[in-house]
């Protein structure tokens, strides 16, 4: 499964959705880096140190740093949509893994945020 370091501002129903199915996702706030005006670039320098993929909602910041930095687990980066539902989840991570992900359990889905979602990975 994946090991990902969730951003600051990323939902905590999605983590906790992720660590259901199996995922090892660590927070900001769990590592001790909440609330420390931390930078975008620190945050995915802790996730390589870590390896692990960065996942946030900072779509703009975190697309410029991975064209600077593009040596990393990964960035999953994500936006509030609300033209999509709870699937994004699955799209999210079986995208990052290239693989297939087992589903949520029933009606999980509807208390997930709606999020859409793209990867970016070290060439």
């Amino acid at each position: 499964m994946a090991r990902l370091y969730a951003n600051e501002n990323f939902p905590l129903q999605v983590v906790r959705a992720l660590r259901g199915l199996g995922h090892d996702v660590l927070t900001v706030t769990e590592a001790g880096n909440a609330n420390q005006a931390i930078s975008d670039e620190e945050v995915l320098a802790f996730a390589i140190r870590e390896r692990r993929a960065v996942i946030t909602l900072n779509r703009r910041e975190f697309i410029v740093i991975h064209n600077h930095t593009p040596d990393h687990a990964g960035i999953i980066v994500c936006a509030q949509d609300p033209d999509t539902d709870g699937q994004a989840l699955h799209y999210l991570i079986d995208w990052h893994l290239g693989g297939r992900l087992r589903g949520l359990p029933a009606g999980e889905s509807k208390n997930l945020p709606k999020l859409s979602c793209n990867r970016h990975e070290s060439d």
